[in-house]
């Protein structure tokens, strides 16, 4: 009988016969593997042995896998599980069971606990064990903290606790320095020295009591001590944790010396805060000269010269009024581009360079309100034209919002940094952009200058006039890339070639200043009749010679089209000055378009030119708008602008701008017809075909190729199917008669001359209006007819044409029967 064991001791033997299997194929493939690499060095003669290898190669042994976590990984992370399980058992040893136990018997096993802690890595570090004696350390310096605790709560329980955690973690800093310096191959100890090191001082000051002042000066003198750890201590992880440190530290005092100088209310308190920020700033310039980073270096000397001028303004806060305070930062600001020359670092200089243009960006960014109110504030006026003079210049520019208190000293702030950028950068790459930038600051100055005064509105405008006029006159003689000469004329004068292919930014800076001054200097002025008169006639001037003075370049262009603005806004106001109805002012503001027309062609530059023309287009359409409410002298309007355009159709170069004439002209017609009430539609087409027949008969003679109805389509329809539309809604026979009289001699004259389009629409209209007037008689014969008569002449139509269709069939299959029988 067959001894067949029970499933689970059957189970057990399969497992252990397959786990021989695998461990036997696990052999056999390593034996395989080994004899490759034999048979591979033996060289070619092994070629035959490799012949007999069997093609189908067993699939490779099951790779173990790979531990997700290394053995220095648990290592660490038992050792620091074990610590602090021990720190935990110590503090619950320490705060739960010490009154359970006398003063001696707690004296001993804390002693000789910590003093085994501290102890242990001695001998672990002899024998390698780093990462245990780190632990155990730790463990040792956490002991020491329990121990400071509880001989506050046994022998010193009347002491003050804060003053007590002030000499505990100084004697603790120094213990665990003392103790990190012996035991040189342990890095925790002194890291947390330097961390213990943060609280005795602070935490002192305020034992005693110290006020705000005390303790800032605390938080800074820790952020000197760490400064000086972090600069020359050379073990990374206390460096590391003194920068933590002096960045925090320092933040905070930094902070709270500005709240400080902020909330001074005297001089004396001023003063002070303003003694802890120069801490401050001493701390970051230092830290700035002895830093081994760059990057760093950099920032701290940024950071300190900010920190600086915040000391010297909150000293001068106090002594001054309140709209000096921004001048007096923005001077000591300035007085550090004083060490642009001096023996520093370059990065200390370059440091405190930058400080000194954020303090001057802070400057500029505070005059925005006044600079803004002024620039914008005249487009109040376009609401309230001519309603009477302001008091002041002030008053002028504050129409809509009222003006920003405290900023009477805001056009010596902007002038202030735009000479200081004028002087900084004379010379370099940046030149030519620091002068840019100078000028738009210089020119702000002087936009803010006559509301600051308040001066009188007329002197303001004056004032105004005389900036744009200087930025144009800037603008005009500034060297620019149209003045430079070119290679060749520096090769015949003996110079140079000059490499330098940045942009002009100067000319380009002073000619859009001096258009948005005008545009500034024409709002202000509708608040006066005689100032809008006048002020737009001495721009129109002013642009027309800046026009003139670029005649080749860019720029004349840019002031071209300003001045023909301004004249057809001085055309506008001069209408409205004599009472004109706005139709009328429209016939004025025709004359900036013709001189535009006149002008054009006589320029020679072709920028200049095309916006010479595209402003006198616009002043066009502005006098087409002006009369559109008065029919007959819109069509005055429309016919003048035609004959406009139709002068510059004649230039070679224009000849496109015929088709607009055309279009004006046709315009003018039709509106000229509708004042008139007429309702005929001819008289509204044959303006059209006539010039259309006219210009096709000129491109037939031209060019003999061109089709007909290229030529004559267009003019005849136009006339022609709005009068048939006409003719069969017009019971009366005049119009069928003369629109059939003109189809006539359309139709001969394209019999005459062999044209398809006259003969096809001269034609077809004839037969249209022949049967408008058959059509009554028609329907009178119809009327007569039997109903049945067409449905039975449709029948006889459709069997004709069958008729002939089988016809056709049939002489088909004859012809092909005659030829298939000859061959």
């Amino acid at each position: 009988m067959t001894n067949i064991p029970p499933p689970a001791e059957e189970l057990r033997i399969l497992d252990h016969e397959l786990w021989q299997l695998d461990a036997r194929r696990a052999q056999l493939l390593a034996r395989r593997v080994w004899l490759l690499d034999v048979l591979r060095s033996a060289g070619p003669q092994a070629a035959p042995a490799r012949a007999q290898v069997p093609a189908s190669r067993p699939s490779p042994a099951p790779r173990s896998r790979r531990p997700e976590a290394s053995a220095p990984g648990v290592q660490n992370a038992l050792l620091v599980l074990g610590g602090v399980l021990l720190t935990v058992a110590a503090i619950a040893f320490t705060l739960v069971s010490w009154g359970d136990m006398g003063i001696a018997g707690r004296a001993t096993v804390l002693g000789a606990v910590t003093a085994a802690a501290l102890g242990a890595p001695v001998p672990l570090l002899k024998r390698g064990l780093r990462s245990t004696a780190e632990s155990v350390a730790g463990l040792g310096l956490a002991l020491t903290v329990l121990d400071a605790y509880a001989l506050h709560e046994v022998a010193l329980p009347t002491v003050d606790g804060t003053g007590y955690a002030a000499a505990a973690s100084a004697l603790l800093a120094a213990l665990w320095t003392a103790y990190g310096l012996g035991l040189g191959g342990l890095r925790l100890p002194l890291p947390t020295a330097v961390a213990a090191a943060q609280l005795p001082l602070l935490l002192w000051v305020v034992a005693a009591g110290g006020g705000e002042y005390t303790i800032t000066a605390a938080m800074l003198v820790t952020a000197a001590f760490d400064t000086a750890v972090a600069l020359r201590v050379s073990v990374p992880s206390a460096r590391t944790v003194a920068v933590v440190g002096a960045y925090g530290a320092g933040a905070a005092g930094t902070l709270a010396a500005g709240l400080l100088v902020w909330d001074a209310t005297g001089p004396s308190a001023a003063a002070r805060a303003a003694a802890l920020l120069a801490l401050a700033a001493a701390i970051a310039l230092g830290a700035a000269l002895r830093a081994p980073d760059a990057r760093a270096a950099l920032t701290l000397a940024a950071a300190g010269g900010l920190i600086a001028v915040a000391a010297a303004g909150g000293v001068l806060r106090p002594a001054l009024p309140g709209v000096w305070t921004v001048p007096a930062c923005l001077a000591c600001g300035i007085a550090l581009l004083a060490v642009r020359g001096t023996r520093l670092p370059p990065t200390l200089r370059r440091g405190l360079c930058w400080s000194s243009a954020t303090v001057q960006a802070l400057a500029v960014t505070w005059s925005l309100p006044a600079l803004v109110l002024a620039l914008f504030g005249p487009a109040g006026w376009t609401a309230r034209v001519w309603t009477g003079v302001p008091s002041d210049a002030r008053d002028a520019v504050a129409v809509s919002a009222p003006w920003p208190p405290g900023m009477e000293s805001a056009p010596l702030v902007l002038m202030a940094v735009a000479v200081v950028l004028a002087l900084a950068f004379r010379g370099g790459p940046h030149h030519s952009l620091a002068l840019s930038a100078a000028l738009a600051l210089a020119w702000a100055t002087s936009l803010v200058v006559p509301a600051t005064l308040q001066l009188p509105y007329w002197a303001a405008l004056l004032w105004h006039g005389a900036t744009t006029v200087a930025a144009l006159t800037a603008a005009a003689y500034a060297p620019s890339a149209g003045n430079r000469l070119t290679t060749d004329d520096r090769v015949s004068t003996g110079e140079r070639p000059s490499t330098d292919a940045r942009p002009a930014f100067l000319p380009l800076t002073a000619l859009g200043l001096s258009l948005l001054g005008s545009l500034h200097l024409a709002a202000l002025s509708l608040a006066a009749e005689a100032a809008t008169l006048s002020v737009l006639a001495s721009l129109t001037v002013l642009f027309t010679a800046a026009a003139a003075r670029w005649k080749q370049e860019l720029s004349g262009a840019v002031s071209a089209a300003p001045a023909l603005a301004y004249a057809t806004a001085l055309a506008c106001a001069t209408g409205a000055s004599l009472d004109w109805r706005p139709h009328h002012t429209a016939l004025l503001v025709l004359v900036v378009p013709a001189a535009a027309a006149l002008l054009a062609p006589r320029l020679g530059d072709a920028t200049l030119k095309v916006s010479v023309e595209i402003t006198g287009a616009v002043a066009g359409l502005l006098a087409i708008d002006l009369a559109f409410a008065e029919p007959p002298t819109l069509a005055l309007v429309l016919a003048l602008c035609g004959v406009i355009a139709a002068g510059t159709a004649v230039r070679e170069d224009r000849r496109r701008v015929g088709y607009a004439a055309a279009a004006l002209f046709v315009l003018a017609a039709w509106v000229r017809l509708g004042a008139w009430e007429v309702g005929s539609p001819e008289a509204y087409t044959l303006p059209v075909t006539v010039p259309a027949l006219l210009v096709g008969y000129l491109r037939r003679s031209r060019d003999p190729e061109a089709s007909s109805w290229l030529a004559y389509g267009p003019g005849l329809s136009v006339t022609l199917v709005p009068g048939l539309l006409a003719v069969w809604g017009d019971a009366n026979w005049p119009r069928p008669l003369l629109l059939g009289a003109a189809a006539l001699a359309v139709t001969l004259a394209g019999v005459r001359h062999r044209l398809r389009a006259p003969l096809v629409l001269g034609g077809g209209t004839l037969l249209a209006v022949a049967l408008h007037e058959l059509a009554p008689y028609l329907a009178q014969a119809m009327g007569a007819v039997p109903r049945w008569a067409p449905p039975a002449l449709a029948g006889l139509l459709l069997l004709s044409l069958g008729a002939t269709y089988e016809q056709r069939l049939q002489d088909a299959r004859r012809l092909r029967d005659t030829l298939n029988k000859m061959h």
